[in-house]
């Protein structure tokens, strides 16, 4: 369990989630089994030696983005909501606002005054 200010997950975002699978499978030894999301979409679960890691998120090809693959880092806050609100105060932007991800918590993307993005997370109990 993570506390406020730690980094609480990672996750690889990707349209080759098969690719990425069999890439880190290979090269650091990680197993994967999948999580159904209630969107249908099939979210994979990384572990080392039994210890989940990371997540692996399929992104949808053709949505219109020109985004490449990339790795999120999700840091954990203690009030996902007052943090969200001093983002712009201190210079930053929020990039999607608050949702809450079932089983997970509450979640919000922001970019940092130096321009780095970063997930935010207030994680369920």
């Amino acid at each position: 369990m993570t506390v406020h200010g730690e980094f609480n997950w990672n996750e690889l975002q990707t349209y080759q989630a098969e690719k990425a699978i069999a890439f880190y499978r290979e090269t650091v030894g990680w197993e994967f089994r999948a999580e159904h999301m209630p969107t249908g979409d099939t979210y994979w679960i990384a572990a080392a030696s039994g210890k989940p890691v990371c997540g692996i998120l399929s992104l949808e090809a053709g949505t219109g983005r020109d985004e490449a693959d990339r790795w999120v880092s999700y840091i954990h806050v203690d009030d996902l909501d007052i943090q969200a609100k001093r983002v712009l105060e201190l210079g930053g932007k929020v990039l999607r606002q608050p949702w809450n991800v079932p089983g997970v918590g509450r979640i919000v993307m922001v970019r940092d005054p130096g321009g780095a993005e970063v997930g935010w997370v207030t994680p369920s109990t």
